[in-house]
């Protein structure tokens, strides 16, 4: 085959393509994806495993690129009794429906191979282990019993914290009360953005109704 077949040929499905609508590829994500935290006492930079928990990360990124998080809260602080100065915070959307994305498959630590050591970022869940959505936590000092074993599928490791651990210590040493056993912040630490610092966006395309203003009522003219 000549040079100018094989390139009559290349355009003829390059064409082909556009035609048909056919989708472009969508980028591989960097093995590392950097996401920054701004938050009312500090920023949080987190280095998350796009190759070793690929459906957790892209989860979390969901939140992040469609700025789901932007505007919620770190509303729990869970001290060890026995180290006061060891645990983990928790973030997120909570339980607001407008935010929310569609579950995921569990990716245990035992299928990835990360591990809940100082500074992970991992998904929050409920008892159901496919429950993850848009709610995480950050360890301080590490939590084995949070991985994988032979009683409990764990938790979903997907990242760690490589900057701003300062900061995730401030949140833990806050003064907590109510609920959750005793752990939810009495005054919660807004977070006021969660940006990509590399890597291409995939916004989900998905509606954001918690953005929508609402428009004043008017008053009906009297008759």
């Amino acid at each position: 085959m000549t040079f100018r077949s094989i390139a009559r040929a290349v355009l003829a499905l390059i064409l082909t393509a556009v035609s048909t609508g056919a989708p472009a590829a969508r980028p591989r994500e960097p093995a590392v994806v950097r996401v920054r935290l701004t938050t009312g006492v500090g920023a949080i930079t987190l280095a998350l495993d796009t190759r070793r928990a690929p459906a957790t990360t892209a989860n979390f990124l969901a939140y992040v690129d469609d700025g789901r998080f932007d505007g919620v809260w770190f509303y729990r602080a869970a001290r060890s009794r026995l180290a006061p100065k060891f645990g983990f915070v928790q973030g997120g959307i909570r339980t607001d429906a407008q935010r929310i994305l569609p579950a995921f498959p569990l990716e245990t630590t035992a299928k990835t191979g990360l591990r809940h050591l100082d500074g992970t970022i991992s998904m929050a869940r409920r008892a159901e282990a496919g429950s993850a959505g848009g709610n995480f936590f950050i360890t301080v000092g590490p939590m084995p019993a949070m991985d994988a074993g032979p009683q409990s599928p764990g938790y979903a490791a997907f990242g760690r914290v490589i900057a701003g651990m300062d900061t995730v210590k401030r949140i833990l040493a806050l003064p907590t009360g109510g609920g959750m056993g005793g752990q939810l912040l009495l005054r919660p630490i807004r977070l006021i953005s969660a940006k990509r610092l590399n890597g291409t966006p995939h916004p989900t395309g998905r509606v954001k109704p918690w953005l929508e203003v609402k428009k004043p009522v008017s008053a009906k003219p009297a008759r």
